[in-house]
């Protein structure tokens, strides 16, 4: 008997460097354990304008069938004000996606992306073809935190506005004809649920970003190595690597202000300690601006902080987690916040301190693997409020003893999490309807 097969759409694919690639990259080495073929489809990295990171490429498995297609060039669609990839690839992966359904059997569809246009092809797909999907939502597809928080949306108001426009024209469909609906953080269906009252909590699973051991032995292997700093130079080195957004200020403020309360009755704690802020912009290279090093400057810790905006490699990042002596996590004062970074940072097995709203899904992960101090904050508290929380919870931290349950760990990892999504698969390809084309 063969094994089910599923088309996993997905066009920020290694060796394209985005976050939304995370649960798939690390779910096709699992695959076959549960009877299922994955054939990928992503965009060919040529077309897109995120960071190029070919060490990715080691992670993903030889014999996964991969088809990438070609997007229209952003140079010519920017003069009509269209740089969005989502957009630009859509006829592209339509075009593919049909040859592919048409040619074989599918079981069913996984959309994994943040690229949230490219879920539209769902309910063609589904009438055309037979084949039921299931929707990966990493973030809301549509969403009033930056208006409800008066902050600067990614990409501007315009094109935000013009985002949520199409969103809520394509949102309904596709969610109310989708077999299931994945979402990492439990915040998500109630939003969803508000905004299509038809859903039930039974169209829902809360399946949390996973973790990979064989990452590290990845990038120890390849013999990766940074430049952020030397280790054993005689300094402590905290690091925090991912963006660091308008969304997450509120958290590096408070823990900037602690510090400096810190640092003030220890000096020597500020002569000896450098904290490493890396990868923090969301735009490529040529674009990437600083944006934490000023805040420091605002706090005088300028000489303690220092920041690198560029994204390095992923398997550099990872060495760079496993040289640290401490690492950070600040969260978002959204309450459905999660992190795709959270288990790779345990996997680095380092003292960990997390600071996030009280209600992020964060809190329970952490505190139930025992793998770090976690400080929350509640929306009303002002900084000095949780600048104080922060200063009484993280006394003797970094140099409390680690005691992370790692039988706990496991049911987060790359195998348990990849078991889950393809019991969602098995019982969405149950699902299948009369397909109107042979």
């Amino acid at each position: 008997m063969r094994h089910k097969r599923v088309l996993i759409v997905s066009p920020h694919f290694p060796p394209i460097n985005a976050p939304d690639h995370q649960r798939v990259r690390m779910a096709l080495a699992h695959f076959q354990e549960f009877e299922w073929e994955p054939v990928v489809l992503a965009v060919d990295p040529e077309f897109a304008e995120n960071n190029r990171d070919d060490s990715l490429l080691a992670t993903i498995p030889s014999d996964v069938e991969i088809h990438r297609v070609r997007a229209l060039p952003a140079g010519v669609t920017r003069r009509m004000g269209i740089g969005n990839l989502a957009l630009r690839c859509l006829p592209y992966l339509r075009s593919k996606g049909n040859e592919l359904l048409a040619d074989r059997s599918f079981d069913s569809v996984l959309f994994s992306t943040s690229m949230f246009p490219v879920m539209s092809l769902g309910p063609g797909w589904r009438k055309r073809f037979g084949v039921p999907y299931v929707l990966d939502f990493q973030d809301p597809w549509l969403t009033d935190y930056y208006k409800d928080n008066e902050l600067q949306p990614p990409g501007g108001r315009i094109k935000y506005a013009l985002s949520n426009m199409l969103g809520r024209a394509l949102q309904p469909r596709v969610v109310r004809e989708a077999a299931h609906i994945l979402v990492v953080s439990p915040a998500y269906p109630d939003l969803l649920r508000s905004r299509h009252p038809e859903l039930s909590g039974k169209d829902f699973t809360v399946l949390p970003f996973a973790g990979a051991q064989s990452d590290f032995e990845f990038a120890s292997s390849s013999n990766a190595q940074h430049e952020v700093f030397t280790k054993n130079d005689g300094l402590s080195h905290w690091v925090y690597a991912g963006a660091a957004g308008a969304i997450m200020e509120k958290s590096i403020r408070a823990f900037f202000a602690a510090l400096k309360l810190r640092v003030d009755r220890e000096p020597q704690l500020g002569r000896c300690l450098r904290i490493h802020f890396v990868g923090t912009s969301y735009a490529g290279a040529a674009k990437a601006r600083k944006t934490v090093r000023s805040i420091a400057a605002e706090f005088g810790l300028d000489g303690i902080v220092d920041e690198l905006a560029d994204r390095l490699p992923f398997l550099t990042t990872l060495r760079l987690l496993a040289d640290a002596d401490a690492l950070l996590i600040f969260g978002s004062d959204d309450p459905s916040y999660t992190a795709s970074k959270l288990f790779p940072y345990i996997l680095a097995r380092k003292p960990l301190l997390v600071i996030v709203h009280e209600e992020s899904s964060i809190v329970e992960m952490v505190n139930r693997t025992r793998s770090g101090v976690v400080v929350t904050f509640s929306s009303d508290e002002t900084l000095t409020e949780i600048a104080a929380h922060i200063g009484h919870r993280w006394l003797g931290w970094p140099a409390t003893e680690l005691r992370t349950d790692w039988d706990e760990f496991d049911k987060y990892s790359a195998l348990s999490m990849t078991r889950c999504l393809c019991a969602i698969l098995d019982s969405a390809s149950s699902k299948k309807v009369e397909r109107i084309v042979a």
